[in-house]
């Protein structure tokens, strides 16, 4: 059984979202403000992590950074009325893997989080101590970094990683912007290609001089130059 850990500052919501997870088989801990969720992070570590935006004390911001640093390969949602440009890139910036905006479908909601977990499941069980090369950037996929000659080594999401890969295994091709979502996200992730978008900007800044070698086919999606 997947283990849920979600923070929402709303106890009607916060109430009605755990009745709905725990239908659909999850195992569900909500929390009232970031701190309390940091708490219970560190009791325990929960198969996904859903983070409202806005909350008292941390802010689900706060909270990303903080247990991305903690452990690269949580899957995170973020479930906010704060989707503006500005704040997706901010989030995804910081290792988020997926917004959902308020209000939302319901079934959207167990869409995403079934994608989120299966994807995490997929990876837990696919990296090994193998490494690979992106021009002159190093990927260690056991250790979720990327090292290049310009420290800090940089450390990868879950997604981020899935989308190296990607374009590790299929240098010179054009892989399509749906192709992409359906390998990395999985073929039921049912958000836009924004998200895909932003993963885009992280990982060729994290590649350091190496990151412009992933090009943009205009209109079609992004293409590993060999």
């Amino acid at each position: 059984m997947a283990y849920i850990l979600f923070a929402e500052d709303d106890s009607i919501l916060r109430t009605s979202l755990e009745t709905a997870l725990t239908s659909e088989g999850y195992e569900v801990y909500g929390c009232k403000d970031g701190n309390e969720t940091m708490e219970v992070f560190a009791r325990r570590r929960p198969d996904l992590l859903i983070l409202d935006v806005m909350m008292p004390g941390k802010s689900g911001f706060d909270v990303c950074a903080e247990v991305r640093r903690a452990d690269p390969s949580i899957p995170i949602l973020f479930l906010t009325a704060k989707t503006s440009e500005t704040d997706v890139v901010l989030g995804l910036g910081l290792g988020a893997d997926d917004f959902i905006s308020k209000p939302f479908r319901i079934r959207e909601l167990f869409a995403r989080v079934s994608a989120a977990l299966r994807r995490g499941r997929l990876a837990a069980s696919t990296v090994n101590a193998d490494t690979f090369m992106i021009g002159s950037a190093r990927i260690d996929a056991r250790r979720f970094l990327v090292v290049t000659d310009e420290p800090p080594d940089q450390p990868l999401t879950i997604r981020e990683l899935g989308l190296l890969k990607e374009f590790a295994e299929h240098p010179g091709e054009v892989l399509s912007r749906d192709a992409l979502l359906d390998k990395v996200w999985g073929v039921n992730y049912a958000g836009g290609t924004r998200t895909l978008d932003q993963h885009i900007v992280q990982v060729r800044r994290k590649l350091g001089k190496s990151g412009d070698l992933i090009e943009t086919v205009r209109g079609v999606g992004y293409r590993l130059r060999a």
